[in-house]
């Protein structure tokens, strides 16, 4: 009895078993139909599933003319001094700090210098030595006007008086291009040009030498006048269509989200810098309101005045080589691999010069699997390699 019904529930178990996988076979789809590749096109079919993973984007007229480059606010170096000695000292006054407005001609800082001390006494000599020889030339001239001395020792005194004038005139002219001839030996340190104190390395009882200008330290002074600043700006091959000198462009900086700053392109690098491979790039900045500053980060935009250009996502772009290409769609189902050139990329968009027209469709998702499906596609279709 008991063998009996474990054969009969054995034979349910089977008959269900075999019910289960007709059902199966039954309800299951059919394997979607590959796709067909001819040559540089590839073509699905209505029923293919992988349709439905592709995305497609027309080629439109976009905001593909504004450029963007990278910068930073600099001092205008026409406006723009940095202060070293000329003669080795120490510190001894201290009468110009940061912020501080200054005038043409005037006093920094005092320097306590024998250096300074030894050029104004050769000031006094060489007055010294230009008066005694004065006094010999109108003596000896003298003299031979009554018959006294030779013409010889008059040529001679004629020359010292000469040379005594020359360097008098030598070291007087280097004095006033130093401070004057007084005999303190201070040195007054000076600004050539007018305008704000933005940098001050020295503190009173510091040594300071004329070499340091040559060591790459820091000078003693930076006079400059902020009101006026450059913008440099790194450019790549691409932006040179659109640069131009006199050319304005906009600035902007995190500090100030809302606001614009206008600039005027001064120069453009002849040259491209090879370790970074950018373009050095100039213009200036009124900056009267004094909000910008120096060595700040900012963007440029630079707007191309050329038609608009043609514009598709940067994400249908795929380079096979040293060239970029894209798929667009040719029909129902139907996509063609076709070579375009392109621009710079801006937000998530690229500008395209060649290759596609305003309106067609392309691939903006997907268009890597298409090119595994073509080459794909191309391998099966090549004839095997003979073999010897």
């Amino acid at each position: 009895m008991t063998t009996g019904f474990r054969r009969t529930c054995t034979a349910l178990a089977m008959l269900a078993s075999l019910l289960a996988a007709a059902c199966t076979s039954e309800t299951q789809p059919p394997p979607s139909p590959a796709a067909h590749v001819d040559g540089d096109r590839i073509i699905f079919p209505a029923r293919s599933s992988q349709l439905a993973a592709l995305k497609l984007a027309s080629a439109s007229e976009g905001d593909g003319t504004v450029h963007r480059l990278t910068g930073r606010i600099v001092w205008d170096e026409e406006h723009t001094v940095r202060v070293y000695t000329p003669f080795a000292g120490r510190i001894e006054i201290i009468r110009a700090n940061v912020a501080d407005h200054v005038q043409a001609k005037q006093i920094l800082a005092l320097i306590g210098s024998p250096d300074f001390g030894q050029a104004q006494a050769e000031v006094h000599k060489a007055q010294a030595d230009f008066s005694l020889a004065e006094k010999n030339r109108a003596r000896q001239r003298e003299l031979f006007d009554h018959g006294v001395v030779a013409a010889k020792d008059m040529q001679s005194a004629e020359a010292d008086y000469q040379r005594a004038a020359a360097e008098l005139a030598r070291v007087r002219s280097r004095a006033a291009l130093y401070g004057g001839d007084s005999m303190d030996q201070r040195f007054p340190l000076r600004t050539p040009l007018p305008g704000v104190v933005v940098e001050k390395n020295i503190n009173p009882g510091q040594e300071v030498r004329p070499d340091q200008l040559t060591s790459n330290m820091p000078p003693l002074f930076v006079i400059t006048d902020p009101a006026q600043l450059w913008a440099q700006l790194d450019a790549t091959e691409h932006d040179l269509a659109s640069l131009r000198r006199g050319q304005t462009v906009i600035l902007r900086t995190p500090a100030y989200p809302d606001e614009a700053f206008p600039a005027r392109i001064e120069s453009i690098a002849d040259f491209i810098d090879p370790t970074s491979r950018v373009i050095r790039i100039r213009a200036t900045v009124n900056n009267a309101t004094r909000k910008l500053k120096g060595e700040m980060f900012v963007i440029a935009e630079i707007r191309d005045e050329g038609r608009p250009a043609l514009m598709i996502p940067a994400a249908s772009t795929f380079l096979v080589g040293a060239k970029h290409y894209t798929f667009v769609e040719v029909g129902d189902g139907q996509f063609a691999r076709i070579e375009v050139s392109i621009g710079k990329e801006v937000n998530g968009w690229v500008a395209v010069t060649s290759g596609i027209e305003v309106g067609q469709r392309v691939v903006s998702s997907g268009a890597l699997q298409l090119e595994q499906i073509l080459e794909n596609g191309k391998s099966a279709e090549s004839p095997p390699a003979k073999t010897s």
